[in-house]
């Protein structure tokens, strides 16, 4: 009896910590982004370290869209009745830890300690991978409202922070005057532009994750737009839109053959 109203207990607690999470996420970031945190706001930061494979700035809005559906999430999770949920035991604390990350990262990019930010950003798109799969997305199937409000959000939180990744470390080494490497910064953001649509493809083939594919899409169409002068870079990201659609067509093709008929 005991242990099960000190569970009960957890698992009520769990619901509150969350929605104070993503509230002080939400609030630290709105700062970081209108006032400013050291005298910066979010965007100067990544234009003093402006890297060819930042996107258009527009593109950032994603963040807005983000947040928009872990609130759906952080809704969809409170009722006492989703208190034992599946996806409540499989997330656990991790959506706690991945505000913790969020918001400490963003404290170190506006410190301008970028190449330390790098540490926390790893950190938290391996909690938020810890969370897709074990979430199982795309491997299981869910009810349709747990598929948009808990699914769905997750899958484009990790395809943006997967984006986001590449972006920190390619402004890392800007920080610390190594962008050049071996191989010229453009060599180098083909090159990345390459690996990240190889992983939307294996996304695509092994869990026909939409969502995550529509980030990169939205992801690679800005960085064609930024460096629409700069051919080897844009072109290299326009091909990658046109391969993540087709794969995407292809994906939803192959979905639809594997659906049982009714």
């Amino acid at each position: 009896m005991v242990l099960a109203m000190s569970a009960q207990s957890s698992w009520s607690s769990l619901r509150f910590i969350n929605i104070l999470s993503y509230i002080v996420v939400v609030v630290v970031n709105s700062i970081a982004g209108s006032i400013g945190i050291n005298g910066h706001q979010t965007g100067a930061i990544s234009d003093k370290f402006a890297t060819l494979i930042a996107p258009a700035g527009y593109v950032f809005g994603i963040w807005g869209i983000i947040y928009i559906l872990l609130l759906g999430y952080a809704a969809y999770q409170f009722p006492a009745r989703r208190m034992k949920a599946s996806f409540q035991g499989r997330i656990g604390y991790m959506f706690l830890a991945s505000c913790v990350l969020n918001v400490c990262w963003l404290l170190l990019w506006h410190y301008e300690m970028i190449a330390a930010s790098v540490v926390l950003m790893i950190g938290l798109l391996l909690t938020l991978i810890t969370i897709y799969t074990r979430l199982r997305i795309g491997m299981e199937k869910v009810q349709r409202t747990e598929w948009l409000l808990v699914h769905i959000p997750f899958s484009v939180y990790l395809g943006w922070i997967t984006v986001a990744t590449i972006a920190n470390v390619a402004a890392a080494l800007v920080s610390l005057g190594q962008k050049e490497l071996f191989l010229g910064e453009v060599t180098w953001t083909a090159l990345v532009i390459v690996v990240a649509v190889l992983i939307t493809g294996l996304m695509l083939w092994t869990r026909r994750d939409l969502a995550y594919a529509a980030v990169i899409v939205w992801a690679l169409g800005g960085i064609y737009v930024k460096q629409a002068t700069l051919a080897p870079v844009a072109y290299t990201a326009l091909a990658g839109v046109a391969i993540v659609v087709i794969g995407t067509v292809i994906s939803t093709a192959r979905s639809e053959r594997l659906r049982p008929s009714s």
